[in-house]
């Protein structure tokens, strides 16, 4: 006889695989928050280090200026009066005069390259410590979810009913969260991990060049600028890609319009974008599924349809938020939307989290329509959306 297995055993174990899965994704994060604070902390040094060698060289400059004063007096009274000196002194205050104000130049000049780079490394703080606190705040976050969850171990069996279909969704939570992992890994270690290593070898020649060729150098500087910029980039991205964080700063249509301008710059499909209704903000968990099921949506145009203009439709009832994602592409039959179509899946199953649900029509040569319905929940005469902002 077959074994029974209870399935709310089933889904607790992997409930506790999601919580286990958060704990090292916590754990990576703050790893990664902390490789970020070394290299806070080495240009921290770095920066003592060069402040300490500005402050050598004022010195020196206002040693040198006093000995070419005296100089340049020597001179003026020997030039006065040459028939009473040699030739030798005449020449000897001259050249003194002529050394210590090339001394005082090479300086000078020493001391304007260490101010550029103290420029630069102040401007990298800045931006580091800023990704220092996201990342310590995505920590918060992650361990939020985490310890939420854990808590809701116990009790399990009192608030699921449909308990296949939620291992189902939980498996497939936990696959996505793997995939998305790698994919974040995999981005950090080809992006701002080579950069960051090139960064050092770039700053270490540098600095050897600075009492060697000083045109080298800032050539050398200027590369390494242009390279923390783009590195810069490579983190935004990738920032981005974990949690817009506009949608928190500026709120859903702002991130959307943005969104889909850069959208319509990189594909050439030219998207339409319109509101319906009164606006306002809504709970973080409708915004964001509402952002990524119109991200999802115009994937799958720029991947499948081979449209050159869309339209997102975004409307504002009282009691639900209606979206329509349209493309003027090839079409397709929807019977042939399987479990290899995940995009469709994917924005299916968001929906069906938070009640709602998607409708799609396609024919082929006609274009692709995706509705998507989804129901703001009531709680004690209110709808969960008041809780927001107006925007």
């Amino acid at each position: 006889m077959g074994q029974n297995i209870d399935p709310s055993r089933s889904l607790e174990k992997i409930l506790e695989k999601t919580v286990e899965v958060l704990a090292e994704s916590k754990k990576e994060i703050f790893t990664i928050a902390e490789s970020i604070r070394r290299e806070y902390d080495n240009i921290k040094r770095e920066l003592d280090l060069i402040n300490e060698e500005i402050n050598e060289v004022v010195a020196k400059v206002d040693k040198l200026q006093e000995v070419n004063r005296i100089a340049r007096i020597r001179l003026m009274e020997v030039s006065r009066d040459f028939e009473k000196h040699s030739e030798y002194d005449i020449k000897y205050a001259y050249q003194q005069a002529e050394d210590t104000s090339v001394q005082i130049a090479v300086l000078r000049e020493k001391e304007e390259q260490l101010k550029k780079r103290r420029a630069e490394l102040e401007n990298r703080l800045i931006n580091l410590k800023r990704n220092i606190e996201k990342a310590e705040n995505m920590v918060s976050r992650v361990g939020v979810v985490h310890d939420y969850l854990l808590g809701e171990l116990s009790n399990l069996s009192e608030q699921f009913d449909d308990l296949r279909q939620k291992q189902q969704l939980a498996i497939k939570i936990i696959q996505a969260q793997e995939d998305e992992r790698k994919r974040v890994a995999r981005e950090i270690h080809d992006g701002p991990a080579q950069s960051i290593a090139n960064l050092v070898f770039r700053v270490e020649l540098a600095q050897k060049l600075m009492d060697k060729d000083l045109k080298k150098a800032r050539n050398e500087l200027e590369d390494v600028k242009e390279l923390v910029r783009l590195s810069m980039q490579e983190v935004r991205k990738i920032i981005y890609d974990l949690r817009p964080m506009s949608l928190d700063d500026l709120g859903l249509i702002p991130t959307l319009r943005r969104y889909i301008n850069k959208f319509n710059e990189q594909t050439k499909i030219i998207i339409d974008f319109n509101i319906l209704g009164p606006k306002r903000r809504l709970p973080n968990t409708y915004e964001i599924t509402i952002f990524r099921l119109i991200q999802e949506g115009l994937n799958n145009i720029y991947k499948h349809s081979k449209a050159s203009t869309g339209t997102v439709t975004l409307e504002y009832t009282p009691e639900q938020i209606n979206i329509l994602i349209s493309d003027d592409g090839i079409g397709f039959k929807p019977e042939e939307v399987g479990a290899n179509k995940f995009g469709l899946v994917s924005m299916r199953e968001r929906c069906e989290l938070l009640g709602g649900k998607l409708d799609l029509f396609s024919e082929k040569n006609k274009g692709t329509k995706i509705k998507i319905t989804l129901p703001i929940k009531q709680r004690g005469g209110k709808d969960e959306a008041d809780k927001g902002i107006s925007s």
